[in-house]
Protein backbone atom coordinates (compact mmCIF):
# COMPACT_ATOMS: atom_id res chain seq x y z
CA UNK A 1 0.00 0.00 0.00
CA UNK A 2 1.21 3.29 -0.64
CA UNK A 3 0.33 6.57 0.82
CA UNK A 4 0.35 9.48 -0.61
CA UNK A 5 -1.01 12.94 -0.05
CA UNK A 6 -4.72 13.28 -1.12
CA UNK A 7 -5.49 17.14 -0.03
CA UNK A 8 -5.21 17.66 -4.30
CA UNK A 9 -7.50 16.32 -6.83
CA UNK A 10 -4.68 14.49 -9.29
CA UNK A 11 -2.99 12.28 -6.17
CA UNK A 12 -1.30 10.58 -9.46
CA UNK A 13 1.59 13.36 -8.88
CA UNK A 14 2.03 13.11 -5.27
CA UNK A 15 5.12 10.80 -4.27
CA UNK A 16 4.21 8.17 -2.46
CA UNK A 17 5.16 8.13 1.15
CA UNK A 18 8.06 5.95 1.75
CA UNK A 19 9.79 7.79 -1.40
CA UNK A 20 9.42 10.90 0.58
CA UNK A 21 11.07 9.17 4.25
CA UNK A 22 13.56 8.25 1.72
CA UNK A 23 14.64 11.73 0.60
CA UNK A 24 14.05 13.38 3.42
CA UNK A 25 16.50 10.58 5.39
CA UNK A 26 18.73 10.84 2.47
CA UNK A 27 19.22 14.72 3.60
CA UNK A 28 19.78 14.13 6.93
CA UNK A 29 22.50 11.46 6.53
CA UNK A 30 24.29 14.12 3.66
CA UNK A 31 24.42 16.75 6.37
CA UNK A 32 25.70 14.87 9.00
CA UNK A 33 28.91 14.66 6.74
CA UNK A 34 31.04 12.35 8.73
CA UNK A 35 29.46 13.18 12.08
CA UNK A 36 29.14 9.33 13.87
CA UNK A 37 25.33 8.76 14.77
CA UNK A 38 24.17 5.73 16.61
CA UNK A 39 20.52 6.34 17.08
CA UNK A 40 19.00 7.46 13.74
CA UNK A 41 16.01 4.83 14.27
CA UNK A 42 15.25 6.18 16.93
CA UNK A 43 15.52 9.71 15.82
CA UNK A 44 13.40 9.16 13.09
CA UNK A 45 10.70 7.56 14.90
CA UNK A 46 10.37 10.27 17.48
CA UNK A 47 10.30 13.02 14.38
CA UNK A 48 7.53 11.01 12.72
CA UNK A 49 5.26 8.96 15.28
CA UNK A 50 4.32 12.30 17.19
CA UNK A 51 2.65 13.75 13.60
CA UNK A 52 1.25 10.25 12.25
CA UNK A 53 -0.52 10.04 16.00
CA UNK A 54 -2.05 13.99 15.41
CA UNK A 55 -3.13 13.31 12.32
CA UNK A 56 -4.52 10.25 12.92
CA UNK A 57 -6.34 11.31 15.83
CA UNK A 58 -8.18 14.10 14.20
CA UNK A 59 -9.38 12.05 11.54
CA UNK A 60 -11.04 9.71 14.11
CA UNK A 61 -11.99 13.63 15.83
CA UNK A 62 -10.46 11.96 18.78
CA UNK A 63 -11.60 7.99 18.72
CA UNK A 64 -9.36 6.35 20.17
CA UNK A 65 -10.41 2.81 19.57
CA UNK A 66 -10.92 4.09 15.92
CA UNK A 67 -7.48 5.25 15.77
CA UNK A 68 -6.28 2.29 17.61
CA UNK A 69 -7.63 -0.08 14.72
CA UNK A 70 -6.65 2.02 11.71
CA UNK A 71 -2.66 2.33 12.88
CA UNK A 72 -2.88 -1.53 13.76
CA UNK A 73 -2.02 -0.99 17.84
CA UNK A 74 -3.64 -1.93 20.71
CA UNK A 75 -6.29 1.29 22.43
CA UNK A 76 -3.82 1.11 25.80
CA UNK A 77 -0.45 0.98 23.74
CA UNK A 78 -1.94 4.22 21.52
CA UNK A 79 -2.91 5.82 24.86
CA UNK A 80 1.37 5.03 26.28
CA UNK A 81 2.22 7.06 22.90
CA UNK A 82 0.09 9.61 23.07
CA UNK A 83 0.95 10.49 26.70
CA UNK A 84 4.81 10.12 25.87
CA UNK A 85 4.90 12.63 22.99
CA UNK A 86 2.10 15.06 24.31
CA UNK A 87 -0.21 14.69 21.51
CA UNK A 88 -3.77 15.56 21.85
CA UNK A 89 -6.22 13.90 21.44
CA UNK A 90 -8.30 15.27 18.50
Amino acid sequence: MHLIHSNTPDTKSQPCLKDVVARVVRRYLQDMGHTQSNDLYDTVLAEVEPGLLQEVMIHCRGNQSRAAEILGMNRATLRKKLKQYAVSEG
